[in-house]
């Protein structure tokens, strides 16, 4: 089969790799019917995230039609079609039983990426996310193995295309709940930080969920300029604008906004000291993004972080969100659990993800929507790659 495979930093290529095969009974073979390229991805591309080895397939949102299943699946059977979630959770151990997918105990055979494990049970594996999270082959590809095929995989209707439900694998679900643990409800005031992908899903759900104002922080005037014609948020350049936080606590009454979504994550742009620091390995994060949204954050207000973060960053400002009482919560999305509820919103008209797309690209020129997305130029205006096998 053809697949997008991973050679080092900045060289990903379409090449003919071995069919995927069955090997647990739980197990499915999914043929591949539309998979996108995420902002997460873009961290393997250049070459920040470890123990990703020459020739893994990568991809985490992906979807198609079920081909083949193992004697134990129940949930689903050969013909259907489906959205796979890019956690793979086993559906009965601890945390499954508290549905914290993200958190499953048994499906990873890597390390996870925390640095003060203290013996710590690693996270729940993902689709091609590097050996860390357990060196799963993705979904940028023609055939998929999916693990674990009674916990996940998604029947969807007919009646609805590949482009709107194909995001309910990851970023739909992620700026779902990137917002439920904001605490957005109607009336209240949002910043986003991050116009990509999973900041625009977060100002969908915001919006959707009754939000009043939605500040959006981003360095790109095209991705500003479509947030801000689609879900009508206030856009700031922080090209233009040195201190985003300040301008938005001096239109929120001086007070800050409800709560701030940090959907930028650890390769956010920051000072020079941030480069310096990352460049020495003294810091293994961008804290840029955080501590713009601790200090545009009104007092006893929510930090929710869906970016990507490893390892540690310096000028946390702890002391500015202990005299504030913030809350923080962050983390890796428990897709599973919002799927179904997500599914019934995009058939009744509450959501359109798909309007977010601007590229469509066949999986053999892949390697090409991995540049475009990279890239970021005004001219192409890239918000979103969906490849199709």
């Amino acid at each position: 089969m053809k697949a997008l495979t991973y050679h080092g930093t900045r060289d990903v290529r379409v090449e003919t790799v071995p069919d995927p095969v069955l090997r647990e009974r739980d197990d499915i073979l999914l043929r591949v019917t539309a998979t996108a390229i995420c902002g997460s991805d873009l961290h393997l591309y250049r070459g920040k995230i470890p123990e990703l080895h020459d020739g893994d397939i990568l991809g985490h949102e992906f979807m198609g039609v079920v081909e083949d299943v193992g004697p134990d699946v129940t949930s689903v059977r050969k013909g259907d079609r489906v959205v796979i979630p890019f956690v793979i959770a086993c559906g009965d151990c601890f945390h499954c039983r508290l549905s914290e997918f993200s958190a499953c105990e048994t499906t990873n055979t890597g390390q996870g990426a925390s640095l003060n494990r203290k013996g710590m049970r690693p996270p729940a594996a993902l689709f091609g996310y590097s050996h860390l999270y357990g060196g799963i082959s993705g979904g940028q590809a023609e055939f998929v193995r999916v693990p674990k095929a009674n916990v996940g995989p998604l029947v969807v209707p007919e009646v609805l295309s590949d482009e709107q439900v194909l995001f309910l694998s990851d970023i739909l679900p992620t700026g779902y709940q990137a917002v439920l643990d904001a605490n957005v409800t109607k009336g209240s005031t949002v910043a986003i930080f991050g116009a990509g992908p999973v900041g625009l899903m977060a100002a969908a759900c915001s919006r959707m969920l009754g939000a009043e104002r939605i500040f959006m922080v981003d360095r790109y005037q095209y991705r500003l300029d479509f947030a801000q014609a689609t879900y009508g948020v206030i856009p700031l350049n922080f090209e233009e604008i040195d201190d985003p936080a300040d301008v938005i606590v001096s239109q929120t009454d001086g007070r800050g906004v409800d709560a701030s979504i940090d959907a930028v994550g650890f390769e956010a742009k920051g000072s020079k000291a941030d480069t310096l620091l990352t460049g020495l390995k003294l810091e293994t994060s961008s804290g840029a993004a955080v501590r713009q949204c601790i200090a545009a954050t009104r007092r006893a207000g929510t930090v929710s972080i869906p970016g990507v973060y490893a390892g540690f960053i310096h000028a946390f400002m702890l002391g500015d969100a202990f005299d504030k009482g913030l809350t923080f919560k962050m983390g890796q999305t428990d897709v599973q659990r919002y799927m179904p509820e997500l599914l019934t919103r995009i058939g009744d008209g509450d959501l359109q993800p798909d309007v977010i797309i601007s590229h469509r690209m066949k999986l053999e020129d892949a390697a090409r929507g991995y540049e475009i997305f990279d890239g970021k130029d005004e001219d192409d205006a890239c918000r979103k790659v969906v490849l199709t096998p």
